[in-house]
């Protein structure tokens, strides 16, 4: 009789563990992406960030940093904003995955770092929903979410942890009004 009590409650224990295992697992991947770091702006050149059209660094100003981004599922949420992704455009330095520049004519993405993933997404295409409509985008750069206020990052802090940076003819195939590119909340997918 004894020896079943011991039995019962130590199966018991070890399903209650099991239980407190699977829980912890979960709320580790439900965990939200938490900031990594702040980084301290400098001015930006007024020949190199226009105010007027672009997010230029302060000096002074401290900037949230991100390694991480949001969980990729087959409708992650973001914010999809606007690249100039040829030479001389608000991009900055040559795309991240070929180090070449991309028309804007093209539907060409730069994806925040956690997304970016490393280079594991570069070439491949994502699905962008907006506006009613989708269109297939091509991931060639990194929208920094690690460092900025520098000539690189065309003197732009560092880039928010959920942004699908996109070419003109991403907006042109979405069919937004162009008074309206810049900012839009977004659904994309891998292909």
């Amino acid at each position: 009789m004894r020896t079943q009590v011991q039995i019962s409650s130590i199966c018991l224990l070890f399903s209650l563990l099991l239980v407190a295992l699977a829980c912890t697992m979960v709320m580790v991947e439900a965990e939200p992406c938490a900031p990594s770091g702040r980084i301290k702006g400098k001015q930006a050149p007024r020949d190199r960030c226009n105010p007027s059209i672009d997010d230029c660094c302060q000096a002074n100003k401290f900037y949230t940093t991100y390694k991480c981004s949001p969980s990729v599922t087959k409708h992650t949420k973001a914010i999809l904003t606007k690249n100039d992704f040829e030479k001389k455009g608000d991009g900055g330095a040559p795309s991240e995955c070929d180090n070449k520049y991309h028309s804007n004519k093209i539907p060409v993405v730069a994806l925040s770092t956690g997304w970016f993933n490393g280079r594991k997404r570069c070439h491949k295409y994502i699905t962008i929903y907006g506006n009613g409509r989708s269109v297939k985008a091509m991931v060639v750069d990194e929208c920094d979410s690690t460092m900025g206020c520098d000539s690189d990052h065309g003197f732009q802090p560092p880039c928010p942890n959920n942004i699908v940076d996109a070419s003109e003819a991403v907006w042109k195939a979405l069919k937004v009004p162009k008074e309206e590119w810049g900012w839009m909340e977004v659904f994309w997918s891998d292909d």
